[in-house]
C-alpha cells in the first residue's frame, strides 16, 4: 500500500486513501483518518474542501436566490436532546436612544447547528486525532469550533432530497419512524437527481422530519422518540469517506436514525446517562471521533428543496460560519445556500 505520507494532501493529485484501507491501517485506530491529513490535524474531513473546490462552487450561482438554512432560536422546544433550556433574550438601554441585548441559556446546539470535533469522543480511542481528554475544556483551543470558523465553510452544496426521491421510486419515506437510509439510498438519490459528487461537497440530506415536527403539539413533540436518518453501519461511513465530503447536514436531530440500528456498535454494558439520550451505538462516534466529520443538525431545507425540485438543479454555493468561540463544542450554523 502506498505510504500515507504521500496521500495527505487533499485537493491535488495525491491518491485518495480508501475507507477499506483505513480499516486495515496499523499507524492509527482502524477506520480513522488521524494519519491522513498530516500531523496534528484538527479539521478532519473539512480538509476535503480545497480552495479549488470553493472557487468552482462560486461559479454555481445562476439566479442569485438566497436561502436561509437556519431555523429561529427556540424553534425546538421542548429540547429534542432533553438537556437544553430555551434561550432567553433580554434588551436593555442606558438612555432613551440606545438599545443593547444579551442571551441567557444560549445552548449553541439547540437549533440549526454544527457539531464540532470535540462534541463526541470514541469510547475506546478518545477524541479525534488522539487529543487528550484534559485538553477539551472551556477556553482551550484543541478541536474547538473556532478552527472551522477561522477556516470558513464555503463550497459546493448538494441536496439529496430523500423524501422526494423515495416517493418518486415508489418507496415513500415515513418520517415518524427510525427507518434507516442506507448507502444504496444515497447513491439512488444522486442518480435520480442526475448529480455526480465531487471532493469537498457539503452534503445536505432532506428527510422531511422538521416539516412534520413543526405540525405536532408540544405533547407530541415530547412523546415521539423515533426519528429518521442514516443507518449506523460501516457502509455509511465508507460512503461518506470515499465520496470525500467535507460536511454532512440534515433536517433531523442527529443526521442518523434514532433509536439506533445495531450493527455491532452497541455496547450492552455501557451505562445509560441520567439525563439526555445515550450515544451508545451511534454513527456520531466513528464519524466525528475517527473520521473527523463535522455534522449539521436541524437544518432548514424545505424552501431550498422546493426550488431545487422546480428546475431539477440540486447543486449550489453554500456558506456556513460557526461562531469564533475558542473551545466551542458546536455552533449555530449561520448557513446560506445561493443558487
Amino acid at each position: 500500500m502506498q505510504s500515507r505520507e504521500s496521500a495527505r494532501t487533499v485537493g491535488d493529485s495525491a491518491r485518495h486513501v480508501a475507507y477499506q484501507e483505513l480499516l486495515e491501517q496499523d499507524d492509527a485506530p482502524p477506520g480513522s483518518s488521524w494519519s491522513v491529513f498530516g500531523p496534528g490535524d484538527q479539521l478532519g474531513m473539512l480538509n476535503n474542501l480545497s480552495p479549488e473546490a470553493t472557487a468552482s462552487a462560486a461559479r454555481l450561482v445562476r439566479t442569485g436566490e438566497v436561502f436561509c438554512l437556519d431555523y429561529p432560536l427556540n424553534t425546538f422546544v421542548p429540547s429534542v436532546a432533553g438537556t437544553r433550556q430555551p434561550t432567553e433574550h433580554h434588551i436593555f438601554s442606558n438612555n432613551p436612544n440606545h438599545r443593547d441585548d444579551w442571551l441567557d441559556s444560549f445552548y449553541l446546539q439547540s437549533t440549526t447547528q454544527i457539531d464540532g470535533l470535540r462534541h463526541i469522543r470514541h469510547p475506546r480511542y478518545g477524541f479525534y486525532g488522539g487529543v487528550p481528554d484534559g485538553a477539551v475544556t472551556e477556553g482551550s483551543p484543541d478541536l474547538g469550533i473556532q478552527l472551522a470558523s477561522e477556516r470558513g465553510i464555503v463550497g459546493r452544496g448538494i441536496l439529496l432530497d430523500i423524501m422526494r426521491y423515495r416517493a418518486a421510486v415508489g418507496r415513500p419515506y415515513d418520517v415518524t419512524t427510525n427507518e434507516p437510509i442506507t448507502a444504496d439510498d444515497l447513491d439512488g438519490a444522486l442518480a435520480w437527481e442526475n448529480l455526480e459528487s465531487r471532493p469537498g461537497d457539503i452534503v445536505l440530506l432532506r428527510f422531511g422530519w422538521v416539516e412534520e415536527y413543526l405540525t405536532w403539539s408540544p405533547d407530541e413533540r415530547a412523546a415521539r422518540r423515533a426519528k429518521p436518518g442514516l443507518v449506523q453501519s460501516a457502509q455509511t461511513l465508507e460512503w461518506l469517506w470515499d465520496h470525500r465530503v467535507s460536511l454532512v447536514a440534515a433536517d433531523n436531530t442527529g443526521v442518523e436514525a434514532v433509536p439506533v440500528h445495531d450493527h455491532g456498535w452497541v455496547d450492552p454494558d455501557e451505562e445509560i446517562p441520567p439525563k439526555g439520550r445515550t450515544q451508545n451505538g451511534m454513527l456520531h462516534r466513528p464519524a466525528i471521533a475517527l473520521l473527523g466529520l463535522m455534522l449539521g443538525e436541524l437544518w432548514r431545507l424545505d424552501a431550498l428543496a422546493q426550488a431545487c425540485a422546480s428546475d431539477s438543479v440540486y447543486e449550489f454555493l453554500l456558506t456556513a460560519k460557526p461562531l469564533n468561540l475558542v473551545g466551542g463544542v458546536g455552533s449555530p450554523a449561520n448557513a446560506m445556500a445561493i443558487r
